[in-house]
């Protein structure tokens, strides 16, 4: 992946990043090359919930070098049976606030941009303009829908995951390469609600799988899932891998060629 940050030459780890980050150098075809890519890429994270808690915790301690995050609202009680960044003492406070806060304590090298509004047809341009790659962890369609139109027309990966009740899936769109999020849910759920039945350790399952998405489109590694969407049903543990196409009538990337 060309991280957005390469018109500018990468810069080198410091000694305490290779203390840091050691054991994960250690991961075959990874290497320090491999964190170096970490360090200089930027990495969106929408919403940082649920699931974006936990893909922003991952990413930090990772050591990708710069977040932005998109989180609108305060705190309130039941955020905290899963969103892992937001803590009792701050309730009714910015969940911004408290998100920014908590992954600084892990890892205060990291660069946070973080933006008190949750992703919209007027900010979703600005917002992915400023990373390489998108992690989609936004319940609603209109925002999923904006950030993918915005990756397409951007050419950045995106990363999407989502949950509901003890089931999630993941795929991961590279534009010009794999479907985009609107070629496999051409249009808003009408049933689909804001609230919806939630285990924090379901969204966090299907949250750790994105990060470690994220990580292998920055550092070149492993095989992502541009083309494959993975379902998961963790009540009886049933993982199943299907294969998505493109769609030629896609509004989004249909106009799109393929590429190599």
């Amino acid at each position: 992946m060309n991280n957005h940050s390469n018109t500018m030459p990468p810069t080198p780890l410091t000694d305490e990043e290779r203390a840091v980050y050691e054991w994960q150098m250690w991961v075959p075809d990874f290497g320090e090359s491999g964190q170096e890519k970490l360090k200089n890429a930027s990495v969106m994270v929408s919403r940082v919930g649920g699931v974006g808690s936990v893909v922003a915790y991952e990413l930090a301690a990772a050591g990708v070098g710069k977040l932005v995050l998109a989180h609108a609202g305060n705190i309130k009680p039941s955020d905290l049976n899963r969103q892992l960044l937001m803590t009792h003492d701050c309730l009714g406070k910015p969940r911004i606030d408290s998100i920014k806060r908590r992954l600084l304590d892990l890892n205060p090298r990291l660069e946070i941009v973080a933006v008190g509004e949750n992703v919209s047809e007027s900010n979703a341009a600005g917002l992915v303009e400023q990373c390489d790659l998108i992690v989609d962890c936004a319940p609603l369609f209109p925002e999923r829908f904006a950030m993918n139109r915005q990756a397409v027309l951007q050419n950045k990966p995106l990363v999407e995951c989502a949950m509901y009740e003890l089931e999630a899936h993941i795929t991961t769109v590279v534009p010009g390469k794999s479907p985009c999020l609107q070629c496999i849910w051409p249009e808003n759920p009408p049933t689909w609600k804001r609230q919806f039945p939630v285990f924090g350790a379901v969204s966090g399952t299907v949250a750790c799988m994105g990060a470690i998405e994220a990580i292998k489109l920055i550092s070149n590694i492993g095989d992502p899932l541009t083309g494959r969407l993975v379902r998961m049903d963790l009540r009886d543990m049933d993982f199943k891998t299907m294969k998505v196409t493109r769609r030629k009538d896609c509004p989004v990337c249909g106009s799109m060629g393929e590429k190599s």
